[in-house]
């Protein structure tokens, strides 16, 4: 916080920092910010809960994203997801318990030419199939 002299007006960076840390907002490090930079608790809370960006759970150090958009979904995304659902053991929505993927669906991640899309760690992979998800998911191991 001493980077962003301890100015309210930064606590989305902030928190962005945090974030990238510990890869979630732990709650005591935002009862710490919110201690540190005078704001209330429940504004803190309020940014954090606000941007989708933010996780106030553990998240693993892997975040999957597939695109469920209507190109994506009519090209075959739902057995995809499901497909990569089995192989890790959770539904979307939630974690590995090794902390090392974070499973999330998307609306839209805007290269509807290449669905099905999935995104891991921000690199993107088209025209996903179901037989290319253990493959995949084996280059994260």
């Amino acid at each position: 916080m001493d980077n962003y002299q301890h100015d309210k007006g930064m606590l989305v960076s902030i928190l962005q920092d945090i974030q990238a840390e510990y890869n979630y907002l732990p709650e005591e490090v935002l009862v710490e910010v919110s201690q540190v930079l005078g704001a209330p608790l429940s504004q803190v809370y309020s940014v954090a809960t606000f941007f989708k960006a933010f996780s106030l759970e553990p998240r693993g150090r892997y975040l999957i994203n597939v695109c469920l958009g209507t190109a994506c979904h009519v090209r075959g995304a739902v057995k995809v997801l499901e497909a990569i659902e089995r192989e890790l053991d959770i539904k979307a929505g939630g974690t590995t318990k090794d902390l090392k993927f974070t499973l999330e669906t998307v609306n839209c991640v805007g290269c509807c030419a290449l669905g099905p899309v999935v995104i891991i760690g921000g690199e993107y992979y088209g025209q996903m199939k179901t037989d290319k998800v253990k493959a995949l998911l084996e280059n994260y191991a």
